[in-house]
């Protein structure tokens, strides 16, 4: 006969019972819901310091330069998202920004279609070819993907300058008209830097949005171990999926602002060292941070604007090469004092002065 044992004792002591796990749903909501505000009020103020800023930027130069920086901030939100929440590698974005600029371009100066439909287009056909792409290629991992959307990025430049009819081949296509609200046109670069900015406003919060989500942290589980968040039901291929085509989406509205404010595109503006450059403006910001995409934006055009300035001064026939050297010292110096980027580098540094 089998002898069952009695369910053991247990004493009730009146001690609290144990605090939820920092896993539990409701301390993981909590934690969220408590960023929220604050995530609304640093939105808030960076919405002013940059409407603010046409106002100390008297310079056309210095204008134009804060717009390109927008647009940057465009691509580099998109792959913050890819690379520093979801740890997907991409060397071949700009085909992304490619495909949004010259679909707006094409439809507008071939067809006559009007740029807000065009731009809306070209955010729709380059999610459609980065759904299709991320298919095969997210089957492959860690160098060989990185190779595959460096092809990718390749592919698509060589693309441009060879489907002459449409793309006006290596020379370019001109005439692409500016954005215009009903009668008002947005011509002058006060305009137009307010018209990049909200969009870039708007795409931050949607991004803090994403990564403080359900989605958000599915994301980063992926970018830990894809096997250990599956095990624990995350789809990790539908997420990465959905992220690239959101990252491709944000490139595509960034190519169509550049192209309607330079009124030209040609495929020189969507080569290999453009993706390198977008990939370093995303690093040195902080790949894992949605604040970095700005300050890692600004940081790389600066520095390059500086060292076209400068360096001339130190070395009397510096030519580009001498300018891509200390370019690319500077960039180490950052990575290896801040490796996480500046934006996190700056905060630390912050606090470490705060404790002392």
């Amino acid at each position: 006969m089998t002898k069952i044992w009695p369910r053991p004792q247990v004493a009730h002591t009146g001690a609290k019972p144990a605090e939820a796990s920092p896993f539990d749903r409701e301390a993981l909501r909590a934690r969220v819901i408590s960023k929220l505000p604050r995530n609304g009020v640093a939105l808030l103020a960076f919405a002013v310091i940059v409407g603010a800023l046409p106002l100390v930027l008297r310079s056309p130069y210095l204008l134009s330069t804060a717009i390109f920086i927008g647009i940057f901030t465009i691509v580099t939100l998109g792959l913050c998202l890819l690379m520093g929440y979801a740890g997907q590698v991409s060397l071949g974005h700009a085909a992304f920004w490619g495909i949004g600029a010259y679909t707006s371009a094409i439809l507008t100066v071939k067809l006559g279609v009007s740029p807000w439909l065009a731009m809306a287009a070209g955010v729709v056909v380059t999610a459609g070819v980065a759904y299709l792409i991320a298919i095969p290629i997210f089957r492959l991992r860690e160098h060989y993907l990185a190779m595959a959307t460096l092809g990718l990025g390749i592919i698509a430049t060589l693309a441009f300058g060879e489907f002459r009819e449409l793309t006006g081949g290596p020379s370019g296509l001109p005439g692409v008209p500016r954005l215009a609200v009903g009668g008002f046109v947005f011509a002058g670069d006060v305009e137009y830097y307010y018209l990049v900015w909200a969009v870039v406003v708007v795409l931050i919060g949607l991004s803090l949005n994403i990564v403080n989500s359900r989605v958000g942290r599915a994301l980063r589980a992926v970018h830990a171990s894809e096997a250990a968040a599956e095990s624990i039901g995350v789809d990790a291929s539908r997420y990465k999926l959905q992220v690239l085509v959101l990252s491709a989406a944000y490139a595509s509205l960034a190519g169509s602002l550049y192209v309607h404010y330079m009124q030209f595109v040609s495929p020189q503006a969507f080569d290999f060292g453009v993706s390198v450059r977008l990939v370093v403006m995303a690093a040195v910001g902080g790949l894992a941070s949605v604040w970095g995409a700005p300050f890692g934006a600004a940081a790389v055009m600066l520095v390059t604007v500086l060292l076209r300035e400068a360096l001339p001064l130190v070395i009397p026939n510096a030519s580009g090469e001498h300018i891509t050297i200390v370019y690319g010292l500077v960039l180490i110096l950052i990575m290896i004092f801040m490796p996480e980027g500046l934006t996190r580098g700056v905060i630390e540094g912050f606090r470490r002065n705060a404790r002392s």
